[in-house]
């Protein structure tokens, strides 16, 4: 038998002869399917399932920093908000809705967070053409602090929370970690919302503004623990303050959501590096004062305006 003939051959290309090898598991590899390795060469076999046993890389708080940087989550929460806008506009039958500055689209989802004194606290929920009577917050309709979020009175509301949850919620998804990035959004928008009900539960409110406010308070506490500087985004927020007061923005929802992102922020920065575990204890533990202060207030409510 000749040298030739007896030369193995590629375990992917069964007509090539080599004299190569994977230094792992010693499987024949031609020119074509080696790989560069630290020494010699590797098979594709080795090296994917070399990869596959690779530990992801972590944020800086403990997050998937590779699923963060993709912004997936903010790209959805747009997303999200978006379609809800244009649901609501679809349900109106009357695409003027979308520049009006009106109540149809806070009536046709019946996100309203408040309710009206003096008033029976039924609104009609006018959805997709279905007329429903619904009770408000105090009298049970809790769902409305979570839906008022996805909820804008026009475009240029919706235009303007987006165009600032793509821009802030993009780091703050790739230094958290897409799961942290998340809560802390949702938190910082029903925080947004539980001062509304406990300051100003005679107006109706809607809108991410809230949810977009905390993004700051987040920012500014996650720029303080990486050293980063926050002279842009202290402009940035002293600027909206004062355009929600002149506008005659939901003062409350703002600062609200504001403050819930900075105890978010807190969490995060303030818990030792070796216990992220207790970022989702300190999370849970403000989701229960959010709680308790809604049915306090709640109870305050019923007894003020005396509701069934």
């Amino acid at each position: 038998m000749s040298e030739e003939q007896s030369a193995p051959t590629c375990y992917r290309h069964r007509n090539r002869q080599t004299y190569l090898r994977c230094v792992r598991c010693d499987k024949p590899i031609c020119a074509d399917c080696r790989i560069d390795a630290p020494v010699g060469f590797q098979c594709p076999d080795c090296v994917a399932a070399g990869r596959r046993t690779m530990r992801q890389a972590r944020s800086s708080f403990g997050g998937g920093a590779r699923a963060g940087a993709a912004g997936t989550v903010t790209k959805v929460l747009i997303g999200l908000n978006v379609a809800v806008f244009l649901l609501a506009v679809i349900s109106a039958g009357n695409i003027g809705a979308t520049t009006s500055s009106g109540l149809t689209p806070l009536h046709l989802i019946g996100a309203e967070i408040g309710f009206l004194p003096g008033y029976n606290p039924i609104v009609t929920v006018d959805l997709f053409g279905l007329h429903i009577t619904a009770p408000v917050i105090a009298a049970g309709g809790y769902f409305r602090m979570l839906t008022a979020m996805f909820l804008h009175f026009g475009v240029i509301h919706l235009l303007f929370n987006m165009v600032v949850l793509w821009m802030l919620g993009r780091i703050l998804e790739r230094d958290l970690g897409p799961a942290r990035y998340l809560t802390a959004y949702l938190l910082s928008g029903l925080a947004g919302s539980v001062a509304v009900y406990l300051f100003s539960f005679d107006t109706f409110t809607a809108g991410a503004s809230g949810a977009v406010y905390g993004l700051f308070g987040l920012l500014i506490l996650v720029n303080r623990k990486m050293k980063r500087d926050n002279q842009g985004i202290y402009i940035l927020l002293g600027l909206n303050l004062i355009l929600t007061l002149v506008m005659g923005f939901s003062f409350a929802g703002h600062v609200g959501g504001l403050v819930g992102g900075a105890i978010c922020g807190a969490i995060l920065t303030f818990t030792p590096r070796r216990r992220r575990s207790l970022h989702w204890v300190g999370f849970a533990l403000f989701l229960v004062v959010l709680a308790a202060i809604t049915f306090f207030q709640t109870g305050v409510l019923d007894n003020q305006y005396d509701i069934v």
